[in-house]
């Protein structure tokens, strides 16, 4: 997870100049659904709002167990590190010559690579750890980058998230929200996410103006509030007034959530966890 980690301001890089593979993903006017699963699908949510909030057209997220794609789309795009995920194989499977679909793929061995109609493989992302980190927002970048978006200036934000010495402090808090707004509440959910893999923490995630709606009442100190990207007229002040720290993101959210995986695997290695193989996961789910 450490190397990998690291990686990822070159990854972004070299997923910014597929050109030709950008390509293959839906054009401006297309109706989209986007489907993955566990971070994919988080990571499915920040793409789906990019592209229908930047004027591309109408773009749908949802966990490939729970999709409803027979609504008229002209696309599905799959998004999956492995290819071997059994809820996005079957999804794909039953779309077979009905709707045009789009694997985004880490490994292009993988046995979804055969049945999409177009596959785009990065699999100078995939990794060897089951907990994810530079495919996923490669993948992103790569979402990013086909959008019109230059990504220097979010790459330059990764180099300095990779370098930065962590804060003691907030390495060590008793509990992490993340939070955020737009195309960052599905990094906010992926920040928790890596918590609760890589460390076993106690991590929950909410879009931000939800978080007065309940959330906000195990705000303490020692925990930890931490918003990706601008944050909500007042929140800052909300929760400093219950004691917890709130951390407000200053980088680009894409590079924010590398500073997340950071505060993952140092609280992973600083209770004797190994968090390439955690408890009760694989890399991939197969199911019988």
């Amino acid at each position: 997870m450490a190397a990998e980690l690291a990686s990822q301001p070159e990854t972004w890089a070299r997923a910014a100049e597929l050109r030709d593979e950008q390509a293959l993903l839906p054009g401006s006017g297309a109706r989209v659904a986007v489907v993955g699963c566990g971070t994919s699908w988080f990571i499915a949510q920040s793409y789906a709002w990019l592209r229908e909030a930047g004027g591309h057209g109408e773009t749908d997220a949802f966990a490939a167990s729970e999709a409803f794609v027979d609504r008229g789309y002209d696309a599905v795009v799959a998004l999956t590190r492995s290819g071997t995920t059994t809820e996005v194989l079957q999804l794909v499977e039953g779309l077979r010559g009905r709707v045009r679909t789009i694997g985004v793929i880490g490994d292009a061995a993988s046995p979804l690579v055969g049945i999409v109609d177009d596959a785009v493989t990065l699999p100078f992302a995939d990794e060897q750890s089951v907990v994810q980190t530079r495919f996923a927002t490669t993948a992103l970048a790569l979402f990013r980058a086909s959008l019109g978006e230059r990504l220097d200036g979010p790459i330059a934000d990764a180099e300095r998230a990779v370098a930065e010495e962590l804060d003691p402090e907030l390495a060590g808090a008793e509990q992490y929200t993340f939070l955020g707004r737009g195309w960052s509440v599905g990094l906010a959910h992926e920040a928790a996410l890596k918590m609760r893999e890589a460390s076993q923490s106690w991590t929950e995630s909410y879009p931000s103006m939800e978080y007065r709606h309940g959330p906000i009442s195990i705000a303490a100190p020692g925990r930890v509030t931490w918003h990706f990207g601008e944050a909500p007229d007042g929140l800052d002040a909300e929760v400093a007034a219950t004691g917890a720290r709130f951390e407000a993101g200053s980088l680009d959210p894409m590079a924010e959530l590398v500073r997340a995986q950071r505060v993952a695997l140092a609280r992973a290695r600083a209770q004797g966890l190994d968090p390439d193989e955690p408890r009760n996961l694989t890399r991939s789910v197969i199911l019988a």
